[in-house]
């Protein structure tokens, strides 16, 4: 009776999940709400700091005009302040959003 023997272990393991995992997940709604701003404000922090290198590394090659970084200059002040406010809303700080990912290495 393999077929048996089978189902009744798979019974088992599952008899033992249903002690584990709880039947209500609680979940705090500010709670979760901090936690997606953190991870989402995170995201936009590392693409902020990648465009701002790779603007750099374009205006050091000369491949930007005056306009080009001058809009580049204040779209990046731009998002560096509406960050600011974000993080103030959300009470974190730039140490809440420093992912540690060691240093990043940009591609030509």
């Amino acid at each position: 009776m393999l077929i048996a023997n089978e189902e009744q272990r798979l019974r088992a393991a599952l008899e033992f999940t249903e002690s584990v995992v709880p039947q209500r997940i609680s979940a705090d709604s500010e709670i979760v709400e901090n936690g997606l701003a953190k991870l989402v404000l995170s995201i936009i922090e590392l693409v902020r700091r990648l465009l701002e290198k790779q603007a750099l590394r374009r205006m050091d090659a000369g491949n930007l005009t005056e306009e080009e970084i001058e809009r580049l200059g204040s779209a990046l002040m731009k998002l560096e302040e509406k960050m600011g406010e974000l993080k103030r809303t959300f009470g974190l700080s730039d140490d809440d959003l420093n992912m540690k990912l060691g240093p990043v290495k940009m591609w030509d």
